[in-house]
């Protein structure tokens, strides 16, 4: 067996391979905008930037697994592209910046790889796997004269997905960083927000922030601005609900944004009134969001099942909106109904690094839950050291899950119906939800998140109070 270490910037060491040859993997190409000539802003495919860093498009790679050279391919460019696009650097430039052993054009792929191999007789491991959190496939690196190696592409892909699980110190750093600037911006549109703006001044704000002060050019994702009934679409902020609402006096904001640095991320959701006050109503469900996240926190450690952490978090749910006489009878039998997943129809969390779902939620053998809210957990693995996962409760009173409910005899009897009824006109199409990320570690998890969670620090902070942010610099 032979060590497969990587020269990434992460300084990661990874798996091994029961072989001694090189693992291929592909860069990611720029994209234009449908037939037009506008290039897309381009972001590597995340793979190839664990391994590598690289930050331009067209490149490729390879790592002698036997003595762990590695190898980078870049493309052979004409001279129109220093007219338009810069200076173009020579290899030299490229072996430095990336710290690899060699670089050579990627005409010349099939030639190095023949004569550093002595041949074709050693196989080459292509990546190539399905991730589970988009059922799409990692494309293997294909080039002119691939044909005539030996090529393998099923070992490659679950390894270096596992090496992806488990963060280095240099990656929680750029995870911390992240984390800090998405943080503070938060914290700065919190205090921005008054009534009668639009979402999207909140995202604008949000996306000034990171960038002008963070230098995150990438968000992790699309922002989520969603006010009022919005607040209610897990995915809002897409095309067709582009953060146009404008907020009205009484509406509960739910914020999710995230910056990405140097490949990785963030993701942070803050939910809290436009108007800087919560009513009691609004306090009773965040409240029970906050309950349930303090209860999975303070209950994860390695070792620890995460649907076991998403039923708990669940249950705490259930048990508030009891004592909010929003619900009636025994908990349990609501537990065994799968009455929670009315109310949080997502999973709890997900791993997140280089992608905001990160790979690795299901290893081999592991199915999806059939269950209502199970089924929709992005991983079912136990907890273990070195993972960073959301933790990311909420509770939902939407229209389309509330209205079966009620219809079904079973999940029925738990409903008051003089209170609920009462809700369902208060509180339909409204969400209550925050993430915060945490780091496993030996003796529990740490929380990366800097936001005001507790009622009394939102208010304050709404009304101008200071809010403490140790900003971590890792320039």
């Amino acid at each position: 067996m032979c060590q497969w270490s990587s020269t990434s910037p992460t300084g990661k060491s990874s798996s091994t391979l029961s072989a001694t040859t090189s693992p291929i993997p592909l860069g990611g190409e720029e994209q234009t905008r449908h037939d037009t000539d506008h290039t897309e802003l381009f972001r590597q495919e995340s793979y190839f930037a664990y391994l590598f860093g690289v930050r331009e498009p067209g490149f490729y790679g390879a790592i002698d697994i036997a003595t762990g050279e590695s190898i980078l391919f870049i493309p052979r460019l004409s001279t129109d592209y220093a007219v338009w696009l810069g200076e173009i650097k020579p290899l030299s430039y490229y072996k430095e910046r990336y710290l690899v052993s060699m670089v050579y054009y990627t005409d010349e792929i099939a030639v190095v790889l023949q004569d550093h191999f002595q041949g074709y007789g050693k196989p080459l491991f292509l990546l190539h796997g399905l991730n589970t959190d988009s059922n799409k496939y990692a494309e293997p690196a294909e080039f002119e004269g691939v044909d005539k190696f030996e090529t393998d592409l099923t070992t490659l892909h679950p390894i270096l997905t596992e090496c992806r699980v488990s963060k280095s110190e240099l990656e929680l750093a750029l995870i911390q960083y992240a984390n800090d600037i998405s943080s503070e911006a938060h914290v700065e549109v919190m205090r921005k927000t008054t009534v009668g703006m639009k979402e999207y001044q909140l995202e604008s704000m949000f996306l000034h922030h990171t960038y002008m002060y963070g230098g995150c050019r990438h968000c992790s994702y699309t922002c989520i601005c969603a006010t009022g009934d919005n607040s209610a679409v897990l995915h809002y902020g897409h095309a067709a609900a582009p953060n146009d609402r404008t907020l009205e006096d009484g509406d509960m904001a739910l914020l999710d944004m995230g910056a990405e640095y140097h490949f990785y991320g963030s993701d942070i959701t803050c939910s809290f009134p436009v108007n800087g006050k919560f009513t009691g109503d609004q306090s009773l469900i965040y409240n029970a969001v906050l309950e349930a996240h303090n209860a999975v926190i303070s209950s994860m450690k390695p070792g620890v099942n995460w649907v076991d952490m998403h039923l708990l978090a669940e249950k705490v749910i259930l048990e508030s909106l009891k004592k909010g006489s929003i619900l009636v009878g025994n908990v349990d039998d609501m537990m065994a109904e799968r009455l929670g997943a009315v109310f949080m129809p997502h999973g709890l969390g997900h791993l997140l690094g280089i992608d905001t779902h990160d790979p690795g939620g299901y290893l081999k053998g592991l199915e999806r839950r059939k269950e209502p809210g199970l089924r929709a957990l992005r991983t079912i693995r136990d907890l273990q050291e070195g993972m960073v996962i959301t933790v990311e409760p909420g509770c939902y009173f939407i229209d389309a899950l509330l209205l079966p409910a009620l219809e079904s005899s079973n999940s029925a009897s738990n409903l008051s119906p003089h209170a609920f009824r009462y809700y369902i006109v208060l509180f339909s199409f409204f969400f209550s939800s925050f993430y915060f990320l945490q780091h496993v570690t030996a003796g529990g998890c740490k929380n990366m998140t800097k936001c005001p969670r507790k009622i009394s620090e939102i208010e304050a902070v709404m009304a101008g109070a200071p809010w403490p942010i140790d900003m971590t610099s890792i320039f």
